[in-house]
């Protein structure tokens, strides 16, 4: 049986009301390609980004529903013009994807105050540079929804991982305390700790490695290296899956606070909370003496 003309205009209308205008961070490779080409094969608007806008349009390819935008998150200038040209494009926003990020592998002596200040601009200031911009309008609007790809190593420290876990788990309690923040305008916020996924977080593109060499770390550091360059391309996690799972998640009626993504980053976290009880009940008695009498 053909569809009706009203039948024609309710899809229509549930087609419109269910689009969604998605503002995508490093979205020229890896898992911000993916969750871009994810949320634009679901019908969504989106809004890929990058520091090369060539390289972003050749990735993503072509759609009416797509505006490719030059984005460097460490810079408020680009975030501000990023986020009017969304605006002015598509009329609201709905959903921030706060994705581009860097990795300087390495022990904390070895790296430089520099390289540490890269990380945290990149994975930390820069996502709330982003985030910054697209508040007013969120707030206007009374909804919106941002989330921040963070990481296990968000959940736990993990050697030769300073600079990263710092990042992360600065970004993970800056959403925590945004989403108390923000969440009586209607806003949302999800923490997304994703575990060894093949993304291109590990290539010579996005890993830097220390380049001081403190002798007492040296054999170390070695086998460090070994393994991180080992493991490029052969992580276990689907990035396109998780893209899609991200998607799905955003669809909801509620979004939830956090998503840990793969089975070894479950395993993380159900080992931190593990430790954080043993260290609970090793003072407990000591921790709870120290009130006032």
């Amino acid at each position: 049986m053909m569809p009706t003309l009203a039948q024609n205009k309710f899809n229509e209308w549930q087609y419109k009301m269910s689009s969604k205008v998605w503002f995508i961070t490093g979205a020229g490779r890896g898992l911000g390609l993916d969750i871009a080409k994810a949320a634009v094969a679901a019908g969504h608007k989106v809004v890929a980004t990058g520091r090369d806008t060539q390289k972003v349009t050749e990735a993503v390819g072509q759609s009416e529903n797509l505006l490719v935008v030059k984005l460097d998150v460490t810079s408020a200038g680009d975030a501000a013009a990023a986020a009017q040209a969304t605006l002015d494009r598509f009329g609201c926003i709905d959903v921030v994807v706060n994705n581009a990020a860097s990795f300087y592998a390495g022990y904390f002596e070895e790296l430089t105050r520099e390289q540490m200040l890269a990380q945290l601009y990149t994975s930390l200031v820069g996502p709330m540079t982003v985030t910054r911009a697209f508040l007013p309008a969120m707030r206007q609007q009374r909804s919106g929804r941002v989330i921040s790809i963070s990481s296990s190593a968000g959940l736990m420290g993990f050697e030769f991982c300073t600079a990263y876990s710092a990042s992360k788990f600065g970004l993970d309690g800056w959403m925590e305390a945004l989403q108390a923040e923000v969440g009586p305008f209607g806003i949302e916020t999800m923490i997304v700790n994703p575990g060894f996924f093949r993304t291109e977080l590990l290539t010579e593109k996005s890993t830097n490695y220390a380049t001081a060499c403190v002798a007492d770390y040296e054999e170390r550091r070695t086998a460090q290296v070994a393994f991180w360059q080992s493991q490029n391309g052969k992580q276990g996690g689907d990035p396109v899956k998780l893209a899609h799972a991200l998607v799905t998640l955003t669809g909801q009626d509620e979004l939830p606070r956090r998503f840990i993504a793969g089975a070894d980053a479950i395993d993380v976290a159900e080992q931190k909370i593990a430790l954080l009880q043993q260290q609970i009940e090793a003072h407990r008695a000591l921790s709870i003496s120290l009130a006032i009498d």
